[in-house]
Order: structure tokens, then sequence, then C-alpha cells
């Protein structure tokens, strides 16, 4: 096996780590907006409807780049043709980009960050996912 084999091989299962720790939390992060929204605008009173207000209403819109992310990532690594280590490299790039908390910036940052602060569980999950970026 060649360097690049063994580096493209360890970058791939880096990404594939990614995604499952993208996972967790963006269910997480998805809980953690309907509990807050229900606080706000009553009980959802199916499952259905949750996906309904996730897809299309405003207060989850936030969520949306992370979820069009995963389903990216998962085109991505079943492909016929085999991931390169650039393209794996642009999607570790990305995951990275998309989970920047911040107390100021834009929507996505500051909802993420406060859902960190506010959510012990995501808070570790962050720090868990942010470790596979260093």
């Amino acid at each position: 096996m060649s360097a690049s084999d063994s580096s493209l091989e360890s970058t791939v299962q880096r990404l594939k780590e990614v995604r499952i720790q993208l996972l967790r939390l963006h269910k997480a992060l998805l809980e953690y907006e309907r509990t807050t929204y229900e606080q706000l605008h009553g009980r959802i009173p199916s499952n259905g409807e949750f996906l309904r207000l996730v897809l299309g209403h405003e207060w989850f819109s936030w969520l949306r780049p992370m979820s069009q992310f995963i389903a990216q990532v998962d085109e991505e690594l079943s492909a016929k043709e085999p991931i390169t280590l650039n393209a794996a490299n642009e999607l570790l790039q990305t995951a990275h980009s998309l989970l920047q908390p911040a107390e100021e910036g834009n929507t996505s940052e500051m909802r993420y960050h406060q859902a960190i602060q506010r959510d012990v569980d995501i808070a570790f999950m962050h720090v868990r996912i942010s470790q596979l970026f260093q």
C-alpha cells in the first residue's frame, strides 16, 4: 500500500467517523429545537407535522445545511467512483465550517452556540466531533 493509499484510507475513515458523530449531533439538535419550539408554540402533534416543520419552517432552517451536508457525504461515500483524497478533505473542511458556534455571528453560528450552552449532551458531542478535526 502506497503512502497516498494510506492517506486516502485514513482520511475516508475520519470522514466516516465525522459523519457518524454529525448524525448524532444533528439528531440531538433537532430534538433540542423541537423542545424549544414546543415550549413557545405548543406540542407538535405528530412526527409527520414535525418533519413538515423541519423541512419548511424558518425555526429549523439553520439545521438544513447540516441535513444537506450529511446527504452529500452519503452520496459521495456510496458513489460508483471511489472518493478522492481531495474530495474527502473538502468534505471534512465543510463539516468543520458547519460546526462553528459563535456568540455573535450568523444565525446558524449563534443558534448552535446557544444549543451548546444550554444542553450538556450537545456540548459533549461538539467536543467529540471537534477532536476529529485536529
